[in-house]
């Protein structure tokens, strides 16, 4: 980034709304070539919204600081859609040798993050952690375990915790285990029939699978084949006597563009809810946190950050992580003060949060009206801030998905779509997905 447009983004900070700039202004790289600043974009969906909105703003401020009009040039970096390939299972492409992407308990390559060691119970998460264990110990005899809850409350833990756990143990019942991601599962349906290997993929679950622990079962919302092949699968694990746990955002019930014997699946087995944690519960997993770093974490420290961050554990874990850090590398004891200046980057969720509160941040944020937002609009820029809305709603409110939906003058199934689309785009870390990170962050603080 040349030292002209880092001049110029210091005075567009000052004449821009905070929001307009942390989002649109600052993901910017920019050069100046023959009296034209080149800026470019991380996506196409950015290089157009600062063309239509921005570009008279950043053409007055750059003649400002360069002493001339520049032509102004926005396009979108030529990486992104490479970026977004990199994101998915790589699919061989010889029929005879479609990969299955998933761990077993004897392969070198399989890596598990998470164990029940490292999982802190509480009131909230009693049910799902017993379930998971008892499952690994044979001491529950349902076909199916159903975990939900939202983003950040130790679902994907517990999943791994399964296997982590079958697989150091080298458990006889489960001699091969298949841990993925509904995203990943759909992808590789599609290549398969794209190489006309479809039969190979449905050998491969089938005759391989003791144990299925399958990620995210929303994503299948409305994608009739794919639920089609998933029940397929399930009826014959059943009878093959394996077993799935299924992971999810989402109630069974609000999942209403899903089959009916598919959700009938969903719901035969254990379903166990995971709620927010409460602040006892919190405190604890600060202190374990803080013990795996072998930090000395003052009282007063631990219980600020347990009262500030309070819907998120992954956020809680982060934040220790990254007091640590400060501390270490600029050789400061940790304090209050530290703890403050590093929870400015997390959620401050002290106070309730109300529908109208999310409407106007993601208004202020994307430069819309309300009226634009509940519009029938289908730009990718109204879609997309709606989206960022749904989901906000979801994560900060108990708002069920039909009363978001009602805000916005959509169905229930409109905003489970579009939660979930914000949730793959945070999961793939892409750049869509990264800007709904710095909204929400800046939403939160």
């Amino acid at each position: 980034m040349s030292t002209s447009w880092s001049d110029i983004q210091k005075n567009l900070e000052k004449s821009l709304k905070s929001g307009i700039f942390q989002v649109w202004v600052k993901p910017l790289t920019g050069e100046i070539r023959d009296q034209t600043l080149i800026l470019t974009a991380p996506n196409d969906f950015v290089a157009s919204w600062v063309r239509e909105r921005l570009q008279e703003t950043i053409k007055r401020v750059s003649t400002d600081i360069l002493g001339y009009v520049p032509e102004i040039s926005v396009t979108a970096a030529k990486n992104e859609q490479a970026s977004r390939r990199t994101m998915i299972p790589t699919i061989r492409q010889e029929r005879n040798s479609l990969p299955l992407e998933y761990p077993r308990p004897s392969s070198a390559r399989c890596t598990w993050r998470f164990s029940f060691d490292d999982f802190v119970v509480g009131d909230c998460n009693q049910l799902a952690y017993a379930a998971c264990s008892s499952l690994c110990q044979e001491q529950i005899h349902s076909f199916n375990l159903f975990l939900c809850s939202g983003p950040g409350l130790g679902k994907t833990h517990l999943l791994q915790a399964i296997g982590h756990h079958l697989s150091s143990m080298q458990n006889q019942s489960y001699k091969q285990i298949a841990y993925i991601s509904s995203e990943q599962f759909a992808n590789q349906m599609i290549q398969a029939i794209k190489h006309k290997a479809i039969d190979e993929f449905k050998k491969r679950f089938r005759e391989n699978v003791d144990l299925l622990l399958l990620e995210d079962i929303h994503f299948f919302q409305g994608k009739e084949k794919m639920q089609e092949e998933l029940l397929s699968l399930i009826k014959t694990l059943e009878g093959n006597g394996s077993r799935v746990v299924f992971t999810s955002s989402f109630l069974p019930k609000e999942l209403d563009k899903v089959d009916s014997q598919l959700t009938s699946y969903f719901c035969s087995g254990l379903l166990a809810p995971i709620h927010k944690p409460d602040y006892n519960l919190r405190l604890r997993l600060v202190r374990r946190k803080a013990a795996q770093f072998d930090l000395a974490l003052p009282d007063s420290v631990s219980e600020l950050v347990a009262t500030t961050i309070t819907s998120d554990v992954r956020q809680l874990e982060s934040c220790i992580q990254n007091i640590t850090l400060k501390s270490r590398l600029l050789h400061q004891e940790i304090s209050l003060d530290l703890a403050r200046d590093v929870l400015k980057n997390y959620a401050r969720e002290t106070q309730a949060t109300n529908m109208n509160t999310i409407i106007e941040h993601i208004c202020r944020s994307f430069e819309l009206p309300i009226s634009k937002l509940r519009s029938k609009s289908r730009k990718k820029q109204v879609v997309t801030a709606r989206n960022a809305a749904f989901y906000l709603a979801r994560k900060h409110t108990s708002l069920s998905l039909k009363d978001i939906g009602q805000h916005f003058n959509r169905r229930h199934s409109t905003v489970l779509k579009g939660i979930t689309s914000m949730e793959r785009e945070i999961t793939r870390d892409s750049v869509v997905g990264r800007q709904m990170l710095r909204m929400a962050e800046m939403f939160e603080q």
